[in-house]
């Protein structure tokens, strides 16, 4: 009898999957003789049904997963489920049921249909993340990063769904509505737990100058949102009183040039000036315009540039002059430290923001042809100008000039820092791996015992 002349996949390949189940085809047992291969595509996410971005994916590893067996390898290919997340939470509220019932059967089709695609997995080894036999493991992990200070605990301004009731990454923040019901996203603070990412920055980007093969445009992507910087940290004191305003700056070279400070309109100062000044209410509203307009609009070149006088002033660390503190909506919080020092000749927002309320613009290096009247800020090097004795300095080598008489005075130092944040991990309402600390009356937060885990779920 010679070769069916045709493909049938109704007769095809129910024979054979039947055949795989029935001999533990693609069951993995330890075989010292052969060379091991662990082959993992990401574990999808239980929302229903299997699309065709599952299939692409899963497709190219099985492929992977036959030819490397054909080989001779030992090949490791499991399956698990991505089971945790709000989209499971917010469905289950829909039809009145608990959230691991909705996942569960999500997960009994979905396996159904990738069994009936015929992929070569060790169905043996699959694994779900809602099972507290695997995050037991996860808050093991956990405990050990707190002993080692890599997960701590702090307050911090989040992106706050009130519909959701959680908290969104700023990628989840979409023209400042949430990503999933388009409610209006606000700033609240919250104690959050974050993963100390920021420890990896400087070997996270000098790894991607050893990766062979990847695409120049992606190893810049990841060198821009590490986003190394070199400059200096100042300090400039507010009037008045024992309060300093931190600021970091690339351009050293420019601290003559400061003729008023900006603060994001989030930031904690603020808070604190607010009971004593007759602009309290107008500041508020300000504050609340700014936070409901979207990150990336507030970052574009040719967003408005907006702000409020706060009443206050700093003292400039060198010249000693009264420079005035403005919230800004184009300041961010979570980038450097909330304020900037505002030097409008040398640089464009300030530019605009000082013509916009027609604050003093001061030349501090030198442009072509030495222009009297500005019509935009010169952002490149060039020589020092109006900067006491660093005049007729090249901007570069007054850099380093001016950083160490910060250090001399102590009103500033050189410093690296990254646009890297530390990671917020708190974003799951309920149905997410427990977290497992303890709060103790007598030691504050404490992790529980690792015999003791898992600390699972409540019930219902």
């Amino acid at each position: 009898m010679g070769l069916p002349t045709e493909y049938s996949p109704k007769i095809i390949e129910p024979k054979w999957q039947k055949f795989w189940q029935q001999n533990d085809t693609f069951a993995v047992k330890a075989d010292p003789k052969k060379p091991k291969y662990y082959l993992l595509e990401m574990f999808p996410y239980p929302s229903g049904k299997i699309h065709m971005g599952h299939v692409r994916n899963y497709s190219i590893g099985d492929v992977m997963a036959r030819f490397l067996t054909m080989r001779g390898y030992n090949v490791l290919h499991p399956m698990g489920w991505d089971a945790f997340g709000m989209p499971a939470e917010n469905a289950a509220i829909e039809r009145k049921i608990h959230p691991a019932e909705w996942t569960e059967s999500n997960i009994a089709y979905m396996r159904q249909q990738l069994t009936a695609m015929g992929f070569s997995y060790d169905w043996q080894r699959e694994v779900t993340t809602f099972d507290p036999d695997y995050y037991r493991w996860e808050q093991a992990f956990f405990i050990q990063m707190v002993e080692k200070g890599l997960a701590y605990k702090k307050k911090s301004l989040v992106n706050w769904c009130e519909k959701c009731e959680t908290v969104l990454a700023n990628e989840q923040v979409e023209q400042g509505l949430c990503w999933r019901c388009e409610t209006a996203v606000v700033l609240k603070p919250l104690e959050q737990w974050f993963f100390k990412i920021t420890h990896y920055a400087e070997e996270l980007l000098q790894k991607t100058y050893e990766l062979k093969g990847w695409p120049e445009r992606v190893l810049t992507m990841q060198r821009e949102w590490i986003g190394k910087s070199q400059g200096a940290n100042v300090f400039f004191a507010v009037e008045g009183s024992d309060e300093k305003i931190e600021i970091f700056t690339t351009r050293p070279d420019t601290l003559y040039g400061v003729t008023f400070l900006s603060l994001a309109a989030s930031h904690p100062l603020i808070d604190r000036w607010l009971p004593g000044l007759k602009s309290a209410q107008e500041i508020k509203i300000f504050r609340e315009r700014a936070a409901s307009i979207d990150r990336d609009k507030r970052l574009a070149d040719d967003y408005e540039k907006e702000g409020i006088f706060l009443n206050r002033y700093a003292i400039h660390p060198l010249t000693g002059e009264k420079v005035p503190i403005y919230a800004a909506n184009f300041v961010l919080m979570d980038y450097g430290t909330g304020a900037v020092m505002a030097v409008p000749a040398h640089d464009q927002r300030d530019f605009e923001f000082a013509k916009k309320y027609n604050l003093p613009i001061k030349v501090v290096i030198e442009p072509p042809n030495n222009p009297q009247n500005l019509t935009a800020a010169y952002e490149e090097p060039g020589t020092m100008v109006n900067s006491q004795e660093f005049s007729d300095l090249p901007s570069e080598e007054g850099k380093q000039k001016i950083v160490e008489k910060l250090e001399q005075q102590k009103v500033g130092a050189g410093t690296v820092t990254y646009k890297l944040r530390d990671w917020g991990i708190s974003r799951q309402r309920y149905w997410g791996t427990p977290i497992p600390m303890l709060a103790c009356a007598h030691c504050g937060v404490v992790p529980e015992k690792l015999e003791n885990l898992p600390v699972k779920l409540a019930a219902g």
